[in-house]
């Protein structure tokens, strides 16, 4: 192997650079993986365009100890290299990327995904957008055979929205509403649909994001420039909706949920907003509307469905916007999704498919 890899590099605000740099020493609980696909998303985006924002380039990371310029990237998968930690060399892994603990009050809880030392490869520490990544090895579950790269390559985006649902507390039989359709929205619908059997409501502006939810699922689909709430509460004989997921981060949609849930009803923030939203607490508080909140996942249970999920045919096909090279990661990845010219994921090809 060569001591040197080529990888991305983000050096600060719209300056990110392929170099090559030193291949990473894994340390003992980890594993080098020869990535073959990495994908990317609207916070790789955000961290090139307006940042930094996680990425500790000028303060060094209290968990991971990272400073400086970090290698993007926490949508990897590849090939066990080093055959350490019971995953012998040559498996095909996908990463959790989310590192934690195991030791605080957090992790003896079972929410690993907010453990005190939490920190993730890519953002706060070198990740997969390079030739070789070092990952600790409980970050890491093997692939199903058969499952090609580009569909596993989705697994942590999807383990993210799994968890999504999970943390809607939904029922079989609910009446559910998805605000937003992107990348997020629609790894959130196939969760639920993994999860429970519920009534799911899909709303986003007109076009091929709700004809792919109805595909994946969505009983139906509401347009964004309707009256939606009015429509909700219509469908719902007045009730309004067991259960609303803001999954767009859209201006006054975070309000627009709130509008249309049932009192006693459940409100998820899933989409970040730009602006922070002005709520109606007065309301909120005489209907007894819970609100709650989501982020990352739970690796031990969220990232091996979420490959069994991909196993079964149906959602990468529907997800995959592009497959690129790693030279092209600015013109043809980060620059049109920071543009909001992309509908589905982006990977970056090391490896050809299998």
């Amino acid at each position: 192997m060569s001591e040197t890899m080529k990888a991305a590099v983000y050096h600060g605000n719209r300056d990110l650079r392929i170099e090559r740099v030193p291949v990473p020493e894994p340390r003992a609980d980890e594993v080098l993986v020869a990535v073959r696909r990495s994908g990317i998303c609207g916070t790789d985006a955000t961290e090139w365009a307006a940042g930094p924002v996680m990425v500790p380039l000028h303060r060094r990371h209290p968990a991971s100890g990272h400073l400086g310029p970090t290698i993007p990237g926490h949508e990897f998968v590849g090939e066990v290299v080093d055959g350490r930690a019971g995953l012998p060399a040559g498996t095909l892994v996908a990463a959790g990327a989310g590192v934690w603990c195991g030791q605080c009050d957090r992790c003896a809880l079972g929410r690993t995904n907010i453990c005190r030392a939490y920190y993730t490869l890519g953002l706060n520490a070198p990740g997969g957008l390079a030739e070789y990544v070092a990952a600790p090895a409980r970050t890491l579950r093997p692939i199903p055979d058969g499952l090609p790269l580009d569909a596993a390559g989705m697994a942590q985006p999807l383990a993210v929205g799994l968890h999504a649902a999970r943390r809607a507390g939904v029922r079989d039989g609910d009446s559910v509403v998805v605000i937003g359709a992107g990348a997020i929205g629609t790894f959130v619908l196939a969760g639920l649909g993994h999860l429970r059997q519920a009534e799911v409501t899909v709303i986003d502006l007109p076009g091929a994001k709700l004809e792919r939810a109805l595909k994946l699922g969505a009983h139906r689909t509401l347009s964004a420039r309707e009256d939606v709430v009015d429509a909700v509460l219509e469908s719902t004989a007045g009730r309004g909706a067991d259960v609303v997921i803001e999954a767009s981060g859209a201006p006054g949609q975070f309000e627009t949920a709130l509008r249309m849930v049932a009192t006693g009803g459940r409100v998820l923030a899933v989409g970040l907003p730009k602006e922070k939203p002005a709520v109606d607490l007065f309301t909120l508080t005489l209907r007894e509307v819970t609100v709650d909140s989501t982020v990352a996942h739970i690796c031990d249970e969220d990232l091996g469905p979420a490959l069994e999920i991909l196993a079964e045919g149906t959602l990468a096909p529907l997800m995959l916007h592009s497959v690129i090279e790693l030279d092209d990661l600015v013109g043809r990845g980060l620059e049109p999704l920071a543009g909001g010219q992309v509908d589905g994921k982006i990977l970056v090809a090391f490896g050809g498919p299998r």
